[in-house]
């Protein structure tokens, strides 16, 4: 599947290159700037999140997470000063803490993280695959599928962690009725 994605993406680049710049449509605009907010207000919850774990595992998804979107903000960031678009106000990263010393009724569990981040990286994948389809530019496109690769290689391993903990919230299983044999 990956190496799908890279062939797509070696694509887009090619035509890229060639391709005369157009101005941003407004719609490009508003879903760089509009992940760029939802990135950049994540960070901080990633900041609070390894501030409440005591989990190795859960730790180093948590700091992969925060790695990973801090250096999306940088490229959104440069990519939308590039164009000239105003960037938007972020909350500020919370001071580090001792996970035992924050108060039991305050703290997030390690459940409640765990899918605090499948949840955002479900979010991320759909939103990037529509803000993907809906781009004109081949190098917006390009954004959009990079970053999308990325998250969705994350959400693979998070997955796997979630189900070895016991953490992945499942629907019911579908089971069909049994209808009446016909005679």
């Amino acid at each position: 599947m990956i190496k799908v994605i890279e062939t797509i993406k070696s694509m887009i680049k090619l035509s890229a290159d060639g391709e005369p710049k157009a101005p941003l449509h407004v719609g490009e605009v508003m879903a760089l700037w509009t992940l760029l907010t939802l990135m950049e207000e994540a960070v901080v919850f990633y900041g609070v999140f390894l501030n409440t774990t005591t989990d190795e595992e859960l730790i180093k998804m948590i700091e992969e997470a925060k790695t990973s979107t801090e250096d999306t903000v940088l490229k959104l960031k440069e990519f939308l000063a590039g164009e000239g678009v105003p960037l938007p106000p972020t909350s500020e990263e919370k001071p580090k803490s001792e996970p035992l010393d924050v108060p039991f009724g305050v703290r997030f569990t390690d459940n409640e993280i765990a899918n605090f981040l499948s949840v955002k990286t479900a979010t991320y994948i759909t939103f990037c695959g529509t803000s993907l389809s809906e781009s004109v530019r081949n190098d917006v496109s390009t954004l959009f599928l990079t970053f999308m690769t990325a998250i969705i290689q994350y959400s693979i391993r998070l997955k796997s962690l979630m189900i070895q903990r016991s953490w992945l919230k499942v629907p019911p299983y579908f089971q069909p009725p049994v209808l009446p044999k016909n005679t």
